[in-house]
């Protein structure tokens, strides 16, 4: 009969890879930007994402730039694969997404339960929407101080194309 404690073991984390440009070192922390993939922009949500956006071209680099802290001797212009935990990127979908909406629709649906009307059920949705972003603001906090959701080196980028995967 096989260990069910060793079958469980899912092994190290997944980890979900994209390729960033060093544009800044300074002491012992590397500023990175992500690279525009082919693919980006194609999605329903490229005007939100970051890739687009309102603005200067300067205003929306500036608003992607990440920190690399550690890195191992980085200069300006290289290109690097950085990785985030999966369980930490779903753990941060989570947190902005969906704390806010079922807040929405809890402070919405007490209101609807409570007075019955139109004008309180809309306040209570709104009420909950402001409460919902509070706690999402907290728990991105959260997650930011724990480290969780930074990304890692994990290698260099060679001369050949790379693409980024799933490991």
């Amino acid at each position: 009969m096989p260990d069910t404690i060793d079958s469980l073991d899912a092994g190290p984390p997944e980890l979900v890879e994209g390729i960033a440009r060093v544009v800044e070192v300074a002491g012992a922390v590397a500023w990175l930007e992500p690279e525009q993939t082919t693919s980006c922009g194609g999605c329903a949500a490229s005007g939100a994402c970051g890739a687009k956006g309102l603005g200067t071209v300067a205003n929306r680099i500036a608003a992607r730039r990440f920190p690399l802290v550690d890195h191992p001797g980085l200069r300006v212009g290289e290109r690097v694969v950085v990785g985030v935990r999966g369980d930490a990127l779903v753990k941060a979908a989570l947190t902005a997404y969906a704390v806010p909406l079922v807040t929405l629709f809890l402070g919405g649906g007490l209101a609807q339960w409570g007075w019955g009307q139109d004008a309180t059920t809309i306040a209570g949705s709104v009420g909950g929407l402001f409460f919902g972003l509070v706690l999402a603001r907290l728990g991105a906090g959260r997650l930011f101080a724990s480290g969780a959701s930074a990304p890692r080196f994990l290698r260099r980028v060679g001369q050949a194309p790379q693409t980024c995967q799933i490991i």
